[in-house]
């Protein structure tokens, strides 16, 4: 996945257990057992090398928190199921905003106006094809010719 130019991402997460995490400056947080989605965003220079570091959190192979979804991600009940993305384009608020509301106000939304950037749902593969149809919509009004949505494995493989 390194080999793309960037864009935004959505995380769509399996939680086994409920959880109770600490989300930096939001504090503890408890999260019933279900599925999240998290949007975000992978502009820089590394690209979507973002979305293989969250991996590795959600693997337990990296224990530092930078963002958020790092402590939910860290739970050893967290595991990512598969990740929609729109290459090439900046669309995170806009796909965040059509996913069903957030379990706690203000995550991974401190660098924007949004209620929040990680949404709740009735399960994986609902929550999935709603992220999947958000970023379509987003990209289609992007007016970006070139941008693309796809959707690859949680796991990286």
């Amino acid at each position: 996945m390194n080999d793309a130019p960037g864009g935004s991402y959505t995380l769509v997460v399996g939680l086994a257990a409920d959880a109770t995490v600490t989300a930096g400056a939001l504090g503890d947080r408890r999260l019933p057992a279900g599925a999240y989605a998290y949007t975000g965003s992978a502009l820089g220079a590394g690209g979507f090398s973002r979305v293989d570091r969250h991996r590795r959190t959600a693997r337990g192979d990296n224990d530092t928190r930078h963002w958020h979804v790092d402590y939910l991600l860290g739970h050893p009940a967290a595991r990512i199921d598969r990740v929609v993305r729109s290459v090439g384009v900046d669309v995170e608020c806009a796909v965040a905003e059509c996913l069903p509301p957030g379990p706690i106000d203000g995550f991974g939304a401190s660098d924007c106006s949004c209620e929040a950037h990680l949404s709740a749902g009735d399960g994986l593969d609902a929550l999935a094809e709603r992220a999947l149809a958000a970023h379509e919509a987003a990209v289609a009004s992007s007016d970006d010719p070139d941008a693309t949505v796809d959707v690859v494995d949680g796991s990286g493989e």
